[in-house]
């Protein structure tokens, strides 16, 4: 596990800081929730995920930066899976696009809480014991099969979200912008409450997934930490522009699944063959690439078929 200089950190969290409290005002009173503006912020969210690789790459060397790319794009690519998760949480709970907002910027930040504790926990197991990385491999390749079996895109619900509403005292309907309502003089749940648990929830399991897939391609905490950051805090924006494509990408699943096996792979073998992190890079963006290229063409031969 390498050192990074304290001013480092630094810069990173007043940073950090900085664009949540931007996300948090840029977007108050329903602003920025067209595809068009969901479309604008989600390019600037990579820019500056990408920006960040080249304060990196300058300030902390070459490898570094090459490692900070690969495991941002694995999390950024991994947290499509998030985004069909916030999907089928609002529609089923009936959240309007109005109130999403809110509770999807309070699932980012509890995010960023638990990715740390994983991280942090993580690195130092796998310091302590180097076996632990045939086990995290393990986890991956588990997770990769269940992920080409089932297709996030047509979930019909969340069982995070069922179990709670039929444990907990819960309105039926939104009732505003409130978490939490007082009916008859008894507390209610409302169903934005129901949505933020369901989000925070799921994210801790799907963490059990992507964290391990980034330390496929270093450990260093501040490249993983930082690159699991970036690739979340667009999280809001992607899911505005995916919500309404969800059905256009039919084989993405297989692509998330093809990072997940190979990263769950390239902890298995990197005590014999060391895959490089720019090679990581590119073997990411075939895979990705060719899972969204192959449902754009199944999308354009379906409409031809139609006409």
């Amino acid at each position: 596990m390498q050192s990074t200089p304290s001013w480092a950190w630094i810069v990173f969290w007043a940073l950090l800081l900085a664009l949540l409290v931007v996300d948090l005002l840029a977007h108050r009173g329903g602003r920025g929730q067209s595809r068009r503006a969901a479309l604008l912020w989600s390019l600037a969210w990579v820019g500056l995920g990408l920006g960040f690789c080249g304060f990196v790459w300058v300030t902390l060397g070459r490898q570094h930066g090459h490692e900070y790319l690969a495991a941002w794009l694995i999390e950024k690519s991994l947290s499509l899976d998030n985004v069909f998760v916030f999907l089928v949480i609002f529609r089923s709970l009936n959240v309007p696009q109005r109130y999403q907002h809110e509770v999807l910027f309070l699932g980012i930040f509890g995010a960023l809480v638990f990715r740390a504790l994983f991280i942090f926990v993580g690195a130092a197991a796998l310091q302590r014991w180097g076996w632990v990385s045939y086990i995290f491999g393990a986890i991956l390749l588990v997770t990769a099969w269940r992920v080409l079996r089932e297709d996030p895109s047509k979930q019909e619900d969340n069982r995070v979200v069922s179990w709670l509403s039929k444990r907990l005292p819960v309105t039926d309907q939104v009732e505003g912008p409130h978490f939490l309502v007082k009916h008859q003089g008894r507390r209610l749940a409302t169903p934005l409450l129901l949505a933020l648990v369901g989000l925070e929830v799921t994210d801790i399991l799907f963490a059990v997934d992507s964290v391990p897939a980034a330390f496929s391609v270093t450990t260093d905490t501040f490249i993983l930490y930082s690159s699991n950051a970036f690739a979340i805090l667009g999280l809001r924006a992607l899911y505005l522009v995916i919500a309404g494509a969800v059905g256009q990408l039919k084989y993405l699943h297989y692509g998330l699944a093809g990072v997940l096996a190979f990263a769950g792979v390239k902890m298995v073998v990197e005590e014999w063959v060391h895959i490089p992190p720019l090679l990581s890079v590119a073997i990411i963006l075939a895979v990705i690439g060719g899972a969204v290229g192959a449902s754009l063409v199944h999308r354009r031969s379906g409409r031809q078929v139609e006409a």
